[in-house]
């Protein structure tokens, strides 16, 4: 029995690329880190091409999230996310494919964002764009994680009305 439990813990530490990053070890087992995680799926009815511009390009983000942006939508770049100058967040690109998804690593921000990453996963169908919206590895499900995912589901809402109807709305109304 403690053979099989060993070769197993084997197993899964082969599957796992950056141990240093995503384990700790609990009474000698390994253990993934357990963060919060907030989802959203919801279809925009538009070209992919179009939603993902909205997504990854500064002059089309600041439509419906931040109130400035600037950055790159290739990896490896600084994404600068303005919300005021209280606020004035960054985050690094750590994957984007055009027409695909970009997925962002926050850098500096506050506690609560630090630690996490945020991604738009895109998928085409016949009449509409399927975006997958996820924000991982919260340290905690505190009031602000609360109140983040539900601010996301407004903004991305936004985003499809964006979109999908052009809709802009003033940056102070946004959440």
């Amino acid at each position: 029995m403690r053979n099989d439990i060993n070769s197993k813990i084997k197993l899964l530490e082969r599957e796992i690329t950056d141990t240093s990053k995503d384990l700790v070890i609990l009474n000698e087992r390994y253990v993934t880190k357990m963060g919060y995680h907030i989802y959203h799926n919801f279809e925009i009815k538009s070209d992919l091409s179009s939603v993902y511009n909205a997504i990854a390009l500064p002059e089309e983000l600041v439509k419906w999230w931040p109130l400035k942006c600037s950055g790159l939508p290739k990896e490896g770049e600084v994404y600068n996310f303005n919300f005021t100058d209280d606020y004035n967040w960054y985050a690094k690109v750590k994957s984007c494919k055009r027409d695909h998804h970009i997925h962002y690593k926050m850098t500096a921000s506050d506690a609560d964002w630090n630690p996490t990453t945020f991604g738009l996963d895109l998928l085409e169908k016949p009449k509409s764009v399927l975006v997958k919206f996820w924000h991982k590895d919260w340290p905690n499900d505190n009031d602000h994680y609360k109140k983040s995912s539900f601010c996301w589901a407004l903004l991305l809402n936004g985003l499809k009305n964006y979109v999908e109807k052009g809709i802009v709305i003033p940056f102070e109304e946004r959440s």
